[in-house]
């Protein structure tokens, strides 16, 4: 028996319309407006470790490993884990450093490194 722990190089949440549909709790998804300097909270199912040194990727995910392209270059601030109807959960607080056109095609992160 072992301990199920993920380790995420990025955040990745829903779309907004996952909520409004009734689908996900609001924290499991991306803010409609994203703006430099705003702090959200996120909810993940699962132990999940985050990068807390520095700035990562905030992407959108469709679920099974379908990523979008990077919206915005986050901080996580905070996460913690604890159960929930008997399944292991992660939230937290995220800060939006800066948020990325998303019809521009410029890389933004190359792993963990921010490229400028």
């Amino acid at each position: 028996m072992g301990i199920k722990t993920e380790y995420n190089p990025d955040l990745a949440l829903r779309d907004i319309s996952e909520f409004k549909k009734g689908n996900r709790k609001k924290e499991e998804c991306i803010p409609e407006n994203l703006e430099h300097g705003q702090v959200h909270e996120f909810l993940k199912k699962g132990q999940r470790n985050y990068w807390l040194e520095g700035e990562i990727p905030l992407l959108e995910t469709k679920g099974n490993q379908q990523l979008s392209r990077s919206l915005a270059s986050i901080i996580i601030l905070e996460a913690t884990h604890f159960l929930l109807n008997g399944e292991i959960w992660t939230k937290g607080k995220y800060k939006v450093v800066g948020v990325f056109d998303p019809t521009d095609s410029k890389i933004h992160f190359d792993g963990f490194a921010k490229v400028n």
